[in-house]
């Protein structure tokens, strides 16, 4: 399976126990709802591993706590640790509206109100503190915040997003 099959869901950040028990903090804003996996990849030297879960128990701050099945000590466990974890993107549940997932509007062009066809969607930075849209601008890199209020629409079907950008935003780049 490619990486685009995978969504990140989290990573291994410790050991929990002496019996190889993990901590996996989940990068999403409903832990909740992966209380019942039954199943994680872990990317080991760019490829998607399965290891299958035997207890998963809720933790603290957006973390789990996992006992996975054939880890039976901290020694095999400790080699997890950093370790990102993967769950297949056709486990997700499908969005609509203008909910989106951002692996999903890569190349999704942008349309303002005002100015009209921005360009596509190059990825989305999700590494600052306000996530962005990185779009490819006549041949230049231009950085739309990613908010709700400017999204008017999403066209899944025409892969396109409207928007009503603030006056003077697409001008910085110009």
């Amino acid at each position: 399976m490619s990486m685009s099959e995978f969504y990140f869901l989290g990573k291994i950040t410790r050991k929990f126990s002496f019996k190889g028990d993990l901590i996996i903090f989940l990068d999403t804003d409903e832990p909740s709802e992966y209380y019942h996996l039954d199943k994680i990849f872990i990317k080991i030297k760019d490829r998607y591993i399965p290891y299958f879960i035997e207890k998963i128990y809720p933790y603290k701050n957006n973390s789990i706590r996992v006992h996975f099945e054939d880890i039976d000590d901290e020694h095999e466990a400790k080699d997890l640790i950093n370790k990102e974890i993967y769950l297949p993107t056709n486990s997700l549940p499908v969005l609509e509206g203008n909910k989106f997932y951002y692996h999903e509007i890569e190349g999704f062009k942008i349309k303002d109100k005002k100015v009209g066809e921005l360009g596509s969607i190059k990825y989305v930075n999700d590494k600052s503190p306000q996530h962005l849209f990185v779009v490819d601008y006549n041949k230049k890199e231009i950085l739309i915040p990613i908010n709700d209020e400017l999204i008017e629409s999403i066209n899944r079907k025409e892969k396109l997003i409207n928007m009503n950008l603030p006056s003077g935003l697409i001008e910085l780049y110009l």
